[in-house]
This record gives structure tokens, C-alpha cells and sequence, in this order.
């Protein structure tokens, strides 16, 4: 904090902790009398596929879009961003303002924004396995299983160019102000150039969506009623986020000094990627998804 004085202004008093992140350690500071969150990035994080240059950029054009909180600096080990008095969303106050989403992501997802990362599935879970087994760690059963459901999703897509994606959808990224006029995306640290219907699967998945509530996300996205290949592709990337959720949570159960249950994080997202892959609607997926 005495670091960022003269930029920010004089320390107003003693930082406090921001709970629920299990990546980084967050903290509500007060600079020159304003607000801010002061992120210290978790150990080992690049490992991870985090790219710190392209979390700012990416958080960068968010805010100039609205949907996000404006950078106000950063050093080397974190990131400083404006303090917003916001809540986070209830699961079913989510769903209810599904098309807000929608349009705020499919905003950033047209903004011409370019990351210096890829972000590609198949190929961090062939990274995360490698970098287990060099240090000695064990990869789970589960595991093979979700690369090759991972690898065999990215060939049934059909080639687009990719686009800024935020890649990490969970519920506690999403925020609304006191007055729920507007939603807010925080933790911009995965984002990457990617496959755009990821961003729509990873929400849908980790935020308990029913089919109700996908097909609204999805009409809101695209402007319209969306297609039988549109609806296939987003199942197929709640499947492709368990992969990489259950993959990150094998990574970082090696690697954080977090206290966090990682182990059971993995198996959670393992076990829901088994009971859609091995479900009779897969195979349809994979076959309408390129029509």
C-alpha cells in the first residue's frame, strides 16, 4: 500500500480481507480517501495459464464497456481495481436476469479487445498433466476421461475466429449494485482469446441454469430463437467447463497454499462430466453441433 501512495494517495487505514477467492488473497483498501480492491495474486498462478497482461487489458475494456470495475493501477505481484459497494447474485436472481448477461457478454465478446493468450481447453489439460507429473503428483481416474471428452468437443466445433472471453464464470464474478440496476464481472485473470460459447456454457454450468434458462441466454446472446446446433454447442460447453474446472482443481491442489477443499472441488466437476458424457445425448450433441 505505501508503494501505491503516490499514485493513489496517502493509506487511510488498515486493509481488510475480501473473502471467497481461491485463487488470490483480496483486500478493501483506502487510498486518497477512495476505495479500492487491492488483488495479491496467488503463488504460482502462471502455471495455471493466468496471464496477468491480459487479465488487465481484458478488465481494461470490460470497464469501458460498464460491466466491470475500472483499473486503477497495479504492481508486480497485483492488480488494484475501484472498490464498488455491490452483492452477489442469488442463483435464482441470476437466471431471472439471464439477458443482462447476455448482452454484457456478448458486448466484450464484439469489442475487438485483443489478449495476448489463447485460451484452449484441450491443450491446458494436457499442460496441467504434464506439469502434475513433473512434480510427482497423481492425476485422478477421472481425469483422462474429461481430456478426451474436452478434445473431442473442440473437433465437433466448427472453425471460428477466436474472441475475448472472461473463461471463469462462477457465481461469485457476478455482482450486482445495491439498487440491482446493473451487473457487474469481476476477475478478469482467465481470460484468453477463445471459443465465445464457452463463456456461455461455463456461466450456464456453474450457475445451475435449467433449459429455461439456456435458451433465454442463448436467444438473448444471438438475437434471436436459437437453432438446434446453437443449443447442442452450449451443453457441450457446460461438459467442456467441468473439464477444465475439474483439471484446475487437480492444479491447484498441488500447487496453492490456499486453505481451500481443491480435491473435492475436482471430483465435484469430475462426477458431473461423467453423467453427461456417459448420457445417451452426447453423441446427439457432438453430431448437431457442426450443422
Amino acid at each position: 500500500m505505501a508503494r501505491l501512495e503516490p499514485s493513489l494517495g496517502p493509506v487511510g487505514g488498515p486493509p481488510t480481507p475480501l473473502e471467497g477467492g481461491i485463487t488470490n488473497r483480496n483486500f478493501k483498501v483506502s487510498l486518497g480517501g477512495v476505495d479500492y480492491v487491492l488483488r495479491l495474486h496467488g503463488k504460482d498462478t502462471e502455471l495455471l495459464g493466468i496471464s496477468r497482461e491480459a487479465e488487465r487489458t481484458a478488465n481494461e475494456a470490460a470497464a469501458r464497456l460498464g460491466i466491470a470495475p475500472e483499473v486503477a493501477g497495479g504492481f508486480d505481484g497485483g492488480l488494484v481495481t475501484r472498490f464498488l459497494a455491490c452483492r452477489q447474485l442469488a442463483a435464482e436472481e441470476l437466471a431471472a436476469r439471464v439477458e443482462e448477461v447476455a448482452r454484457a457478454l456478448r458486448a466484450f465478446h464484439d469489442s475487438g479487445t485483443r489478449l495476448p493468450v489463447v485460451f484452449d481447453v484441450p491443450a491446458l489439460l494436457r499442460r496441467y498433466a504434464a506439469l502434475v507429473r513433473e512434480r510427482g503428483g497423481m492425476l485422478p481416474a477421472a481425469y483422462a476421461q474429461a481430456a478426451d471428452a474436452a478434445e473431442r468437443i473442440v473437433r465437433a466445433l466448427p472453425a471460428r475466429a477466436p474472441r475475448p472471453c472472461h473463461n471463469d464464470l462462477l457465481a461469485g464474478n457476478l455482482l450486482s449494485d445495491p439498487r440491482g440496476e446493473r451487473v457487474m464481472i469481476v476477475d478478469w485473470e482467465y481470460a484468453g482469446m477463445g471459443e465465445p460459447c464457452f463463456d456461455l456454457g461455463n456461466l450456464s454450468v456453474n450457475n445451475g441454469f435449467d433449459e429455461g434458462a439456456d435458451a433465454r441466454l442463448l436467444a438473448a446472446y444471438h438475437g434471436e430463437q436459437p437453432t438446434p446446433a446453437q443449443v447442442a454447442e452450449l451443453r457441450l460447453m457446460r461438459v467442456l467447463s467441468d473439464a477444465r474446472e475439474g483439471a484446475w482443481g487437480v492444479m491447484q491442489g498441488l500447487v496453492s497454499d490456499l486453505d481451500f477443499d481443491f480435491g473435492g472441488y475436482a471430483r465435484r466437476h469430475f462426477d458431473r462430466l461423467e453423467r453427461a458424457v456417459g448420457g445417451p445425448e452426447f453423441d446427439r450433441w457432438l453430431a448437431t453441433v457442426g450443422r
